[in-house]
């Protein structure tokens, strides 16, 4: 009998939040007066905005004619919706090119430690979204918790408490590491500065590492001061990628949209392009998100889209 990956074995226990909703609607089946306030996944609760709702079922209804059936897909995504996400959201910083489609933010954050293996040290803000930890145990890039311990092993947990900030000490960045930072972050709500941003650039840099920065939630800062995305940065071209996703700003939760930043000058160690070994694992492992999903994005990005996504958010 085939022995059991290793790696997973690893993990300590079941993942954050179908845990949380198992001990929550336990607790409410005990307790049905109960108020109970989730801190759980990060769902959205809105629904879909009417010229959202309008580019999905055009396509649907496009997918039921001969004229206008599509079957696979270009693996790394519609190129209207690639430039569309480099003109309206990042105005130009990123060509339409470095644009990666996909079925989420949380499928591209696993695709990445699969991406760069398991020899890169990981570093992590403290609190911080469960999966850049539990997905870089399942590629061995971390090990099982110690006995007695807490945290995994080969990962270094960086805190952002009150009192600095809820930014974190950046001295303890390693060599040659994946730095996982999420702006505005999850769980804690703060968002990083431009100048804890430039910081950082600079510190990673220096030491040789990979910021992944999860962007998820850039669309509810509303300070014009406060950078929306890393790219904003200068340097960052050359060691960070962007995770992003439409799930918060229009409600693509169950839908599932999002995207991923790959910068051309950004290279390993022997000078290879991040974005050669990128493209080759996308399109090998990965099929293409929804054709009717990426519909709903490209009118998210209309201007009637983006005004429905500010209401929302708001």
């Amino acid at each position: 009998m085939l022995k059991r990956n290793p790696h997973l074995a690893n993990l300590a226990s079941g993942y954050l939040f179908p845990e949380i909703a198992k001990r929550r609607k336990a607790y409410a089946l005990s307790h049905p007066d109960a108020r109970i306030i989730s801190l759980g996944i990060g769902n959205t609760t809105e629904p879909l905005t009417p010229h959202i709702v309008e580019g999905l079922r055009a396509e649907v209804e496009n997918l039921g004619t001969p004229e206008g059936y599509s079957g696979y897909g270009d693996e790394t995504g519609l190129t209207a919706l690639r430039a569309k996400i480099a003109g309206v959201l990042y105005k130009n910083i990123v060509s339409p090119e470095e644009v990666f489609i996909s079925d989420g933010a949380k499928c591209d954050i696993g695709r990445l430690q699969y991406l760069f293996g398991s020899c890169s040290p990981v570093v992590v803000q403290d609190p911080a979204y469960p999966v850049y930890v539990d997905g870089s145990v399942m590629v061995g890039a971390a090990g099982a918790v110690p006995p007695g311990g807490s945290g995994y092993a080969g990962v270094t947990y960086l805190p952002c408490t009150a009192s600095n900030g809820f930014f974190p000490d950046l001295s303890d960045i390693p060599r040659d590491s994946l730095v996982y930072i999420c702006s505005p972050n999850n769980p804690t709500g703060a968002v990083a500065t431009r100048e804890q941003l430039e910081r950082l650039v600079r510190t990673v840099r220096d030491a040789g590492s990979v910021i992944i920065f999860d962007s998820a939630y850039s669309s509810f800062i509303r300070d014009p001061a406060l950078p929306l995305s890393i790219f904003e940065i200068e340097g960052a071209r050359e060691c960070a990628i962007e995770v992003s996703s439409f799930s918060k700003p229009i409600g693509f939760t169950g839908v599932r949209l999002g995207w991923t930043i790959v910068p051309k000058e950004l290279a390993f160690a022997d000078g290879t392009p991040v974005i050669q070994d990128w493209t080759r694992l996308m399109t090998t492992i990965f099929n293409g998100a929804s054709n009717i999903a990426q519909k709903g994005g490209l009118a998210s990005l209309d201007p009637e889209g983006v005004a429905e996504t500010r209401a929302l958010t708001d």
